[in-house]
């Protein structure tokens, strides 16, 4: 029997601690303006499993996040990783599955921005202070 690979945790702070939050509730207690879920993907250099918390949105069964790195100016690793490898890992809740991430043309974002800065308005600010465009990602439910 195959051991399960090993998963790496965002090692930032408070990333962290809302992940630990969101594991040991099923998502029940990671609660904030938005719903978050996990995301799970395969680092581009490195190969291994990465895990990060993130705030999502919906849109009809595909779920949206958004690649903010609170307006740095480098976009975040977890984006990168999913313009590498776009298959993931997604848990929403207790439910866990398979998903295809692809970034939304700039038609799809201008259609989904309204509703993540009315809910999130970090997000505008985040996008004032930094030069490159900030991406939402789709993650659409594999089937199976």
């Amino acid at each position: 029997m195959t051991q399960p690979e090993e998963i790496h945790d965002s090692p930032t702070g408070w990333v962290h601690k809302h992940l630990q939050q969101f594991l040991a509730t099923d998502g029940k207690q990671s609660r904030g303006a938005t719903p978050r879920l996990l995301l799970t993907t395969r680092g581009r250099r490195s190969g291994v499993l990465r895990r990060t918390v993130l705030n999502y949105w919906t849109d009809g069964p595909r779920f949206l996040v958004v690649g903010s790195n609170a307006g740095s100016a480098t976009h975040p690793a977890w984006y990168l990783n999913v313009c590498a490898e776009p298959e993931v890992t997604v848990q929403v809740g207790a439910e866990v599955f398979q998903a295809r991430a692809s970034t939304a043309t700039a038609d799809e974002k201008a259609g989904y921005w309204p509703q993540i800065v009315a809910t999130m308005s970090s997000y505008a600010g985040f996008q004032r202070k930094t030069s490159r465009d900030i991406p939402v990602v789709i993650l659409t439910r594999l089937a199976g």
